[in-house]
C-alpha cells in the first residue's frame, strides 16, 4: 500500500509530528505485520524519529541545527535556502519502522517527524507499507 499525506508548514524551520497519520495509514490498510517506510521527496525537508513527549527536545534540535548550519553563511546557491539543503541532508529523507500486530514498534517516547527547513510550504510525504 502507498499513501501520500499533505503537510502545510507554518515556519521556516519546524518539526511536525506525523505519527498519527502513519498509524492511520496502517489501520486503513489492514496490515498487521511488516514495515512502514516514510519518505520525503523534498530537498529542503526531511524525516526523523525522536522524542515526541517533551517539545523542548524538538526546539533544541532546531536551535542547534541553526548553530551548526546558519541561514546566512556565504553559500553559493542563489536561492537563499542552502541551509535547508544541508539540514535536510543531515537529517535524512526517510525512516523505516517495523509494524508488529498493527502497531509501529517505536520507543515509549518516540514519534515520527516531518522536518521543514525552508518553510512555510505545502509539502508531501509518502508512506509505503510492506507486508512481511
Amino acid at each position: 500500500m502507498l499513501r501520500k499525506i499533505s503537510i502545510k508548514t507554518k515556519r521556516k524551520n519546524e518539526f511536525v509530528s506525523i505519527t498519527d497519520q502513519v498509524n492511520q495509514a496502517i489501520k486503513d490498510s489492514g496490515l498487521s505485520d511488516g514495515l512502514a517506510h516514510i519518505y520525503c521527496p523534498h530537498t529542503t525537508a526531511g524525516i526523523t524519529i525522536n522524542e515526541n513527549y517533551d517539545p523542548s527536545v524538538v526546539g533544541d534540535i532546531i536551535s542547534h541545527l541553526g548553530k551548526l548550519v546558519p541561514e546566512n553563511a556565504g553559500y553559493r546557491h542563489s536561492e537563499g535556502n542552502s541551509d535547508g539543503h544541508i539540514k535536510s541532508s543531515l537529517i535524512g529523507s526517510s525512516v523505516t519502522v517495523i509494524i508488529d500486530d498493527t502497531a509501529l514498534l517505536l520507543g515509549q517516547w518516540q514519534g515520527i517527524f516531518f522536518c521543514e527547513f525552508d518553510g512555510p510550504r505545502n509539502r508531501s510525504v509518502w508512506i509505503k507499507l510492506v507486508k512481511d
